[in-house]
């Protein structure tokens, strides 16, 4: 069971979590220890767990005698979660296909329908994240689906940091080919279609993983 420490310093890291993604804290800004305990009404221990999480996550930096601040990232990071998302979504894709049910199937048509609607980025990407989990969580593999959310979490932030003005709600072809392949019991073009779509084209249009299909949304390799 979480101490109250620990329940503390995940409800900090958490919330500066959502706070980095989303782009209210940007790149380099300084994560002050102080003014954070305030906030939470904390002492510093579980401020500095918290930072030790973000760290961990890949949101934070720890840098002797300056503190810790924001991370930034670059091109390679974007290809290098790209690589990764391809690699472990399509594993656990494969081991959670037997386990998955007409019912979840409909889950997850539920989840990219309500993504077809949504009114901008932030409620998009929940959409999003949602089908991806729908359709992986049942390979009961939870160290491997904590690393997807990791790489999830990392894929928000870049979407968030270049596509924010330029939003528009896309129609997911790669979601709809990989519920008809799953309908059809065809895991292996499923999961090609998988391992595609998350090679995604950053932000600006810059060239991160496969070129953007003319006409698509960047959230369509998301």
């Amino acid at each position: 069971m979480s101490t109250p420490k620990n329940t503390l310093a995940e409800q900090i890291s958490r919330e500066l979590a959502n706070r980095i993604i989303s782009g209210t804290i940007g790149p380099g800004e300084r994560l002050r220890q102080d003014h954070i305990a305030t906030e939470f009404g904390a002492s510093h221990v579980p401020v500095r767990e918290a930072f030790r999480r973000l760290e961990a996550q890949g949101l934070a930096i720890s840098e002797p005698r300056k503190g810790v601040r924001v991370a930034g990232f670059s091109k390679a990071e974007v290809r290098e979660v790209a690589g990764m998302r391809a690699a472990l979504e399509t594993l656990a894709l494969r081991n959670a296909a037997s386990r998955l049910t007409p019912a979840i199937l409909d889950r997850a048509e539920e989840a990219m329908k309500a993504g077809d609607h949504a009114k901008d980025v932030w409620a998009w990407e929940e959409t999003n994240r949602a089908f991806h989990r729908i359709l992986l969580e049942p390979c009961a593999m939870p160290r491997l689906m904590r690393s997807i959310d990791d790489l999830h979490a990392a894929s928000a932030r870049f979407l968030f940091s270049g596509w924010r003005a330029e939003w528009e709600a896309p129609t997911d072809r790669d979601h709809r080919a990989i519920l008809s392949a799953l309908r059809g019991g065809d895991i292996i073009s499923a999961c090609a279609v998988l391992a595609r779509h998350v090679q995604w084209s950053g932000p600006k249009g810059a060239t991160l993983g496969n070129k953007s299909r003319a006409g698509q949304s960047p959230a369509d390799n998301l």
